[in-house]
């Protein structure tokens, strides 16, 4: 049977493989479309397997709010060079993942694996398309957070998103400047209550350190270091960090200003650089 360029067009719209990889899984197949789809499908499980050792360390961070604007989702498709990273289809195809994610909003990173994705698992259809891409992928991160109101920033070339979730529900501009301030400040908590006793313990004991190398009598070394554990608590606590856009505030401060008792109440942060 003669494979038309509509067949091979039909195919390739039901899989996204090349239009060869169609035209030659038709041929095989004898034109039924279902045996074409299954060669396609194991031809990409033979090309992962082939490329299980390979480094997938290039890829995209994206992430995205849920219509409410209560649930935020952010996940990382990994892949191994630049030039598919930012590759329209494969942004495209990190995107349908998210969206999945966003829809039905799972606990964990199995859990959307576990998703259907145009009639398949999210993990069966990042494995057709190790197979179309010829690259290792990974869908190697998701998590999300829930708030009154969540706000997402992704970074230009997304290799760096971020999600920050307020108590109350405020002007946009507001939750879009604290997401952009944590992608450009990376803190480590939200607030000083909020890091761990391991951290602060840490930042401590460098600060002794440091008053140590520099000649500061013993019985200084405690007060020193935590002088220098309140400036790590300004530089690093993203409420006492000087606002980005206003240095004159902190970013307490600054949504103060819209509403006395505005906060955040999480955020998330991924960047491929991390």
């Amino acid at each position: 049977m003669a494979i038309t360029a509509a067949d091979v067009s039909k195919l390739r719209k039901m899989t996204g493989a090349g239009m060869m990889d169609c035209k030659n899984a038709l041929e095989e197949s004898n034109n039924d479309f279902e045996k074409a789809v299954e060669i396609i499908r194991k031809r990409g499980q033979l090309v992962a397997s082939k490329r299980a050792d390979r480094d997938a360390t290039e890829g995209v961070v994206i992430a995205k709010v849920s219509p409410d604007e209560r649930h935020g989702h952010l996940i990382v498709l990994n892949c191994e060079t630049d030039f598919v990273a930012k590759n329209a289809d494969f942004v495209k195809f990190a995107q349908d993942i998210l969206q999945v994610a966003a829809e039905k909003n799972p606990s964990g990173l199995d859990e959307l694996k576990s998703l259907m994705l145009g009639g398949r698992s999210v993990s069966e259809r990042v494995t057709e398309q190790i197979g179309i891409i010829g690259e290792k992928l990974d869908l190697s991160y998701y998590s999300n957070i829930e708030a009154a109101q969540v706000f997402a920033y992704i970074h230009p070339g997304n290799r760096l998103s971020t999600l920050v979730g307020l108590n109350r529900v405020v002007d946009i501009q507001a939750g879009k400047d604290v997401a952009m301030q944590v992608a450009a400040m990376n803190p480590v908590a939200v607030d000083k209550s909020d890091v761990s006793a391991d951290i602060i313990e840490k930042e401590k004991e460098i600060g002794r350190e440091q008053a140590r190398n520099e000649g500061k009598p013993e019985n200084m070394l405690d007060k020193i270091a935590e002088g220098k554990l309140n400036k790590f608590f300004k530089e690093s606590t993203l409420l006492n960090q000087e606002f980005t856009r206003d240095n004159t505030r902190t970013v307490r401060q600054y949504l103060q200003g819209y509403d006395k008792d505005l906060t955040v109440s999480g955020f998330l942060r991924y960047s491929l650089n991390q």
